[in-house]
C-alpha cells in the first residue's frame, strides 16, 4: 500500500492507496502541532479501524506547503513506515513536466500535484481552479506542462478578514444567498462573498483565455469547488480528489527511487 500525505496550509490528508485506487483518507488540523510519535499515534488509531498495519505500507510520498512540519512527517514515514518518502519539490524528483515559470522553485507542492493529475490523467491544456486556503488558477498548456498561475486570497480567508477588521460584522457561514441583494447583514455578507467570487473567477478565467487563446478545460478542487462549481459554468469538472491523484501519479514516476521496505 501507498501512504500519501497532502499537507496544506489549513488541512492535513493522509491517504491510502491500495493499487490505483484511495482504499481511505483521514483530514487533520495543520494548526495542531504535532510531533511524529503524535501523528504515528493518532494514524495507528485510525488504520487501525480499517485493519491496516504500518507494515502493510510499502511506499510514501509528501506533499507539503509548511516547511516547519516536514521534518516530522519524513520521521513519520522513517521511523513508523521504514520508507525514504518522496517529496515533491525536491531535487531529482520527476514530475512527468516542465515548470515554465521563472523560479520553478517557488512552485508550491500541491499545485504541481495538480498539475500532474492533469497531465497524466486528464485533457489538456486545462486550468485548475483551487479553493483552498488562497484561490489558485494553475494553467497547463497544450504539451502538459505548467504554464504558471495566478493567486488570489481564499474565500474563507477573506471572510475572517472582513469578520475581524469590521467590529459589527458577525461571523458568517459560507452560502449561495438565495438573491443578490442582500436584506440582512448576513445575507448581504453572503453575497458579497459568494457572488464577488464567482465574479472574479469568471472574470480571471475569461482573462486567461484572452491571453492565451486556448480552449480550456476548466477543473476545481479544494475544500469549497462544490459549492462554487455549480455556479461557475466555466468549471466543467469537479475532482475533489485531484491533489491526491496527482501524488499517485508522482510517485509511480519515481517509484524505483523510493527506497521502501523490501
Amino acid at each position: 500500500m501507498l501512504l500519501i500525505i497532502d499537507s496544506g496550509n489549513t488541512d492535513i490528508v493522509f491517504a491510502i492507496y491500495k493499487g490505483k485506487e484511495i482504499r481511505c483518507k483521514w483530514r487533520c488540523s495543520t494548526a495542531t502541532k504535532r510531533t511524529s510519535e503524535e501523528y504515528a499515534v493518532w494514524l495507528n488509531q485510525l488504520m487501525s479501524i480499517e485493519k491496516i498495519k504500518f507494515n502493510d505500507i510499502r511506499s510514501t510520498i509528501i506533499s507539503n506547503v509548511v516547511p516547519s512540519i516536514q521534518k516530522d512527517f519524513i520521521l513519520l514515514c522513517e521511523k513508523y513506515m521504514k520508507s525514504v518518502p518522496i517529496v515533491v519539490g525536491e531535487r531529482g524528483v520527476d514530475v512527468g513536466f516542465d515548470i515554465l515559470t521563472l523560479h520553478p522553485e517557488e512552485v508550491g507542492a500541491d499545485r504541481i500535484a495538480n498539475t500532474a493529475a492533469i497531465k497524466f490523467r486528464y485533457s489538456y491544456p486545462a486550468i485548475v481552479v483551487d479553493f483552498g486556503t488562497a484561490t489558485t488558477f494553475d494553467i497547463v498548456d497544450s504539451k502538459g506542462n505548467y504554464a504558471g498561475g495566478i493567486i488570489a486570497p481564499g474565500i474563507n480567508l477573506s471572510l475572517e478578514s472582513l469578520y475581524n477588521a469590521a467590529a459589527k460584522l458577525p461571523k458568517i457561514t459560507i452560502q449561495k444567498p438565495s438573491q443578490v441583494i442582500g436584506r440582512s447583514t448576513v445575507t448581504a455578507m453572503q453575497s458579497g462573498i459568494f457572488w464577488g467570487y464567482v465574479s472574479m473567477i469568471d472574470g480571471l478565467l475569461q482573462k486567461i483565455h484572452d491571453d492565451m487563446n486556448e480552449n480550456f478545460s476548466i477543473v476545481s478542487t479544494g475544500g469549497l469547488a462544490k459549492l462554487f462549481s455549480s455556479t461557475i459554468k466555466a468549471i466543467k469538472k469537479y475532482k475533489p480528489n485531484l491533489t491526491l491523484e496527482g501524488l499517485y501519479e508522482i510517485h509511480e514516476l519515481n517509484k524505483e527511487k523510493d527506497e521502501s521496505k523490501s
